[in-house]
């Protein structure tokens, strides 16, 4: 909490938060020097109370219940605050400071100043700041009306005892302050790793996608012209062509999941050898510029699929078209650049799961990078631009 100077009304009626009246988070150096001058307290009235020279068996008798009540009243009224109803703590800490009044009226001096030096710190410690500071006056007051000690020494006291209490009440606001930012660290913390968690399991699904769609509906495209072929009595030669295609997709589609999972698990060839493999069997050219260097895996994999779905959409679209690819490590960013000279479209021009661009443009947004894609002079371009 902020000093006087800076206090508003809001501050005024406001109750220290609920982790700086409790105790369960307390360091243990804290908690053992709490209850050190708890029983430092606790002792001084037991030994002013059963080892008084000249008090009757009766005396005795009644200081102990009195120290009873006030355990008891302590107790219920460090609930109450905990609690922060303000009418039961007024009541108990009211208790403490009636059982002072008695103990001094029966000639228990000491452990009445006790009482009330202990009721004025308590309250300034944990009940909102203007019940705080009317209940610890009125306890000092009562404390110096009735201390035999030169006025300057009881004045010394009573300011000391109630720097005492509003430093206590700081000290429990900070680490009560203190205890919720680490709540929130946490908090915080557990919602990164969730997100983490779902980001992943996002790109796993778009690499199942990615790598499943297209072999998936081009072998069904294969699988049924096949049946067509059967049913209708077609040549065997063209039968078993389409039945080989559709193996060889399956064989594509299996390489590619493999290589999707050694991507998952960091196990990846360089970009470059990447694109001159798989454009090996096209007859397609590769051009790389710029110095090579590690890319993320999600750089990396946008790459790979971009590369993947741009010359799938030339095998469709424009076959026997001479295909270009340039890779270019740029500063900060990575770009490539595949484009066709133009062709006839093939049979599978009309298979897809209608993911395709669309797909590797919503994966290059996601990295913070762009993709556009659509015809140039005669043929078809796809160009890529990641940060990496």
């Amino acid at each position: 909490m902020p000093g006087f100077a800076n206090v508003t009304s809001e501050t005024w009626l406001r109750w220290p938060s609920r982790e700086a009246l409790a105790s369960e988070k307390m360091t243990r150096p804290r908690l053992l020097l709490s209850w050190f001058v708890r029983a430092v307290f606790i002792g001084l009235l037991l030994w002013n109370t059963l080892f008084r020279a000249g008090i009757p068996a009766w005396g005795t008798a009644l200081g102990l219940a009195l120290i009873v009540i006030c355990a008891l009243a302590v107790t219920a009224y460090f609930r109450a605050t905990l609690e922060q109803r303000l009418a039961p703590s007024l009541a108990s800490w009211g208790v403490v400071l009636a059982l002072g009044l008695v103990a001094h009226g029966t000639g228990f001096a000491l452990p009445a100043a006790v009482l009330w030096c202990a009721g004025a710190v308590m309250a300034l410690e944990r009940l909102p700041l203007a019940a705080a500071v009317l209940a610890a006056a009125t306890a000092l007051t009562a404390f110096a009306l009735v201390n035999e000690d030169p006025w300057p020494t009881t004045a010394a006291v009573t300011t000391g005892l109630a720097l005492a209490g509003y430093v206590l009440r700081l000290d429990a606001e900070a680490r009560g302050n203190a205890q919720r930012l680490l709540a929130q660290e946490r908090a915080a913390r557990a919602a990164e790793a969730e997100s983490a968690t779902l980001e992943e399991r996002a790109r796993i699904a778009r690499e199942i996608h990615d790598v499943l769609a297209h072999s998936l509906s081009a072998q069904l495209v294969h699988l049924e012209a096949a049946r067509l072929l059967i049913e209708g009595g077609g040549d065997r030669e063209q039968i078993l062509g389409r039945v080989v295609a559709a193996r060889s997709m399956a064989s594509e589609g299996l390489a590619e999941t493999r290589q999707a999972l050694s991507a998952l698990r960091g196990e990846m060839t360089p970009v470059e050898d990447f694109l001159r493999e798989l454009v090996a069997s096209d007859g397609a050219s590769v051009a790389v510029a710029g110095e090579r260097r590690a890319l993320s895996a999600e750089a990396s994999q946008a790459v790979r699929r971009v590369a993947q779905e741009a010359l799938t959409n030339v095998r469709k679209h424009a076959r026997g078209a001479e295909v270009t690819v340039f890779f270019e490590y740029g500063e900060g960013e990575v770009t490539l650049d595949v484009r066709d000279s133009g062709g006839a479209a093939g049979e599978l021009a009309a298979s897809g799961a209608g993911y395709g661009l669309l797909g590797m443009r919503e994966r290059a947004e996601l990295l913070g990078g762009s993709l556009d894609a659509g015809p140039e002079e005669e043929g078809f371009v796809v160009r890529l631009r990641v940060p990496g």
